[in-house]
Order: C-alpha cells, then sequence, then structure tokens
C-alpha cells in the first residue's frame, strides 16, 4: 500500500533511525523471526528472549553443579550466590535501594499480588481503592480485602481515551479513615488501553497516608521504572514480558517498612526459622524468605540477571523510542482506514497519540453498515497471515466493560440468571451482550519490532476494507 511507506514513516518519527541498533540486533540475535515469517505483536502478553540470552544460561547450566539453596554445602552454597546476585541485580535495575527495598521471588505478577493480598492488614471500614482498568489479579485482592471488613472502592477511567479522573482520586483519597490501613492499587499502565497514569500518584496518596501498590507488569518491558523517584509500596513484576525467558519467574519489590505491615496467614517450606508440630508456632524467617514458599525456582532465577543485562545493553530509553515510533504510526495509519462509503473500520480504545501510553494499541474492526467484527475471526484471519494478535478483554475486565459499554445493568441480568449462578462460559457470556462487541483486538510492539512488522499489518488490515 503506498500511503504505508518507509519514507512517509520517517518523516513523521525521525527518531526512528536513532533505534538502527535494534535493527542490527534483531537480525544478530532474533533471527527466527524472519526464519519462521512471524509478525509478533503480542509484547503485551509476553516479550520474546534472545539467542544470547538462552545460550549464557545453557552455558552456565552446563558448567556448574547446583543444589538446593536450603542448605549450606558448596552445591547448595553455589545456588544462594547466584540466586543474591540476581536479588541485588533487581534492585539495580529498578534503581531501588536495598535499604529501603527487598525482592521476593515469585512464579509471576499475579504470584506476588496475591502475596499482598492474602497478607493485607485490611480492616473493618478500611479502604481498598483501585482503578477501573485494573488487570484481574489486581481486582482479585477485592476478596481478601471484603472478607476483613474493608471497603472497596474504584476510580472510575473515561471512554474513549481511558484516563481517570484526578479530582474523584483527591476525593476518594482524602475521605478514607486515617487510622485503617488503607490501600491504593493501579497500573503504571494499563494492558488494555496502554494508558500511563501518573507515577505522581504514589506522592499523592502516601501525603493522605495509604499504601501504595503499582502494578508494572505492562510498563516495566518498555519504560525505565525509577524506585528511587516513584517509591511505591508494593511492585509486581513478570520478568518474561520484559525479556521473554525464562518464564515462571517474577517478583514483588517492596518497600521495607511496607512489608512489616504484612501478616501471612500460613507458613511453609524455607518461610520459617523453627516450626513445631508439639508446640504448635512456628517463627517467620526474615524477608525474602519468608514470602518465598518452598524451594525457589534457582535455576532459571539466575537467567533473570542475563535478561536484565541484555536489556541494559541496549538501553530502557533506546527501546521507548522505537516502540512510541511505531505505535504513533499504528495509530496515525489505522485511524486513516476507511470504508469507500467513508466509515471507519477501526475503532480506537484508549489515547488516539503517543501522550502518556505505551506500545499497545486496542481495537475494534467494524463493516461499512458500522456492526462490529468478531475479533475472534480477525485473530483467525491474521493467524493464517503469521501475525500474533491478542483478542478478548486480557484480564481487564474494568476497561473492557467502560470501553464496549456494557451497563451494570446488563451485567446483573447476566450474572443473575438461575442457570449463571455457578457457571458462565464467553460464549454464554456474549449471547447476553446480544450485538455488542464482547472483547477487543490488542496490538503491541516492542523489543525488537520493526517497521516491516508494522507494514504487514497495515497491509492485513486493509484487506477488511470494503
Amino acid at each position: 500500500m503506498t500511503s504505508f511507506t518507509f519514507e512517509k514513516f520517517i518523516a513523521s518519527y525521525p527518531g526512528y533511525t536513532d533505534t538502527s541498533y535494534l535493527d542490527r540486533l534483531r537480525e544478530l540475535d532474533y533471527k527466527r523471526l524472519e526464519r519462521e515469517k512471524q509478525v509478533y505483536l503480542d509484547y503485551t502478553g509476553g516479550g520474546l528472549y534472545a539467542d544470547s540470552q538462552v545460550i549464557k544460561h545453557q552455558r552456565m547450566l552446563l558448567e556448574g553443579v547446583y543444589g538446593n539453596p536450603h542448605s549450606s554445602n558448596p552445591t547448595s552454597s553455589t545456588s544462594t550466590a547466584l540466586v543474591e546476585d540476581t536479588r541485588a541485580r533487581v534492585l539495580r535495575f529498578f534503581n531501588a535501594s536495598p535499604e529501603d527495598y527487598v525482592v521476593i521471588f515469585t512464579a509471576n505478577a499475579s504470584g506476588a499480588l496475591k502475596l499482598v493480598g492474602e497478607a493485607y492488614p485490611f480492616g473493618q471500614d478500611c479502604c481498598y481503592l483501585l482503578t477501573f482498568d485494573n488487570h484481574n489479579s489486581v481486582n482479585g485482592i477485592r476478596e481478601y480485602a471484603l472478607a476483613k471488613g474493608a471497603h472497596v472502592r474504584y476510580l472510575p477511567v473515561l471512554p474513549p481515551r481511558l484516563r481517570a479522573v484526578e479530582g474523584k482520586l483527591d476525593e476518594y483519597l482524602a475521605n478514607a479513615r486515617g487510622s485503617c490501613h488503607n490501600l491504593f492499587a493501579f497500573p503504571a499502565q494499563s494492558n488494555f488501553s496502554s494508558v500511563q497514569h501518573p507515577l505522581e500518584w504514589i506522592d499523592k496518596a502516601h501525603a493522605a497516608g495509604w499504601d501504595v501498590l503499582l502494578d508494572a507488569a505492562a510498563f516495566a518491558p518498555t519504560n525505565r521504572l525509577d524506585l528511587s523517584r516513584w517509591q511505591a509500596d508494593f511492585v509486581p513484576i513478570s520478568f518474561y514480558k520484559m525479556f521473554g525467558y525464562p518464564t515462571g519467574v517474577g517478583a514483588l519489590i517492596a518497600r521495607r517498612a511496607a512489608l512489616k505491615k504484612l501478616r501471612r496467614p500460613w507458613f511453609a517450606g524455607g518461610t520459617i526459622t523453627v516450626a513445631s508440630v508439639q508446640g504448635e508456632k512456628h517463627y517467620l524467617a526474615d524477608a525474602p524468605a519468608a514470602f518465598e514458599d518452598g524451594t525457589l525456582d534457582y535455576l532459571n532465577i539466575p537467567a533473570v540477571k542475563i535478561g536484565l543485562e541484555h536489556l541494559e545493553s541496549i538501553g530502557m530509553e533506546l527501546i521507548h523510542e522505537r516502540v512510541k515510533c511505531l505505535t504513533g504510526w499504528l495509530l496515525t495509519c489505522m485511524k486513516d482506514l476507511r470504508h469507500r462509503n467513508g466509515k471507519p473500520l477501526v475503532k480506537i480504545y484508549g489515547p488516539s497519540d503517543t501522550k502518556q501510553r505505551g506500545g499497545a494499541v486496542t481495537v475494534n474492526f467494524f463493516n461499512p453498515e458500522g456492526m462490529v467484527i468478531d475479533h475472534r475471526w480477525i485473530e483467525e484471519k491474521a493467524n493464517a497471515r503469521n501475525i500474533s494478535l491478542r483478542t478478548g478483554c486480557f484480564c481487564n475486565p474494568g476497561a473492557g466493560e467502560l470501553a464496549l459499554h456494557i451497563s451494570s445493568e446488563e451485567l446483573s441480568s447476566c450474572f443473575n440468571r438461575p442457570d449463571h449462578e455457578q457457571r458462565l462460559t464467553y460464549d454464554e457470556f456474549r449471547l447476553c451482550l446480544n450485538t455488542k462487541a464482547s472483547g477487543a483486538v490488542r496490538i503491541s510492539v516492542g523489543l525488537v519490532s520493526n517497521f516491516a512488522d508494522g507494514q504487514r499489518l497495515l497491509d492485513f488490515l486493509a484487506t477488511l476494507v470494503e
């Protein structure tokens, strides 16, 4: 399509030329993308690993002997040293002082969030406040809050840009009981709309006496998060979203002062100093051990250090610039796609420019009559072209409900049907909404995305124009 030329792209986004190192890196370290003719546009779902990351980790495994860290024998000590070295590297990457912060390894960001939810000291009439566009793993903490008698409040985000009303935040923060433990949770970047909420909210909430949970899972892969400046209390991370490998390792980066407030409802192997059966007593270890249940994934955790060093060798600012340029171009081009009758092909959910937003573009597609095209059909057609997209609501029901104009009345009517009391499949949920969209299409660029990826996507979208 002649309107989507590289020359026009560079004229609009000249900063892209400063990121040419990423093209050379893709040729050397991600060559399987070209070999397999894959267009990968699901970076918010998971990052891609470099060949060199796997090779370095494999060499480490083949050249050493590693034992369970819960001992002091030579192989155990070797594993412990690697784990602790990785822990220190995580703190340095996020510019977090070891005097102020601790890294707790988990299976993923959801595991990190569960640690906070089950142990946070919610009390009667205290408050759990969260934005409407949180991931389900953040929403799930409300069950712990409600069980302890706390109130749960949602800060609205308003279509079409899906940004929050700051005045409402001020009101909620001011109205909570000062004698309570109150927790405010928000995503640094929404995994639905890619909106980047103001990190200044952290200081604002602290000034009002709140603890802050900052979900950085979608933000950290393409943005620098400096915890010396933005001192959130709890920061969940999934490393595979940052650099692809390893999967199954995440972390909770927690302020030591906030961590002291948590009260774990159980103990496990590795979390205690002493436990007794006859004495019915246990003593938790100091953090991070007190929160790391069982044996850590000590063979994969060192690969996290390798991944972080890979990102640092590139530079987060370089990655951020490339993602911004490609995102801006895709937004511009998709807004211009129209059917022959002048009706738009695409509706964008969230910001339509690159200001305070990340590299995910969430959309739906419409036919010339203005009827939504089933997102699952779009995915099927993209699959046939080796284009990896993500469809659905991306575990973010609040943003999806607002963006797709699904009302609380429609949801109540659906959920309260007798046959939906215990079980509701996705297909049954779609039937509740009749002709409304029940999901969307998310296109997300990342570390080694390039113009050719965007070109192939846009060529595919052009086939939808009638």
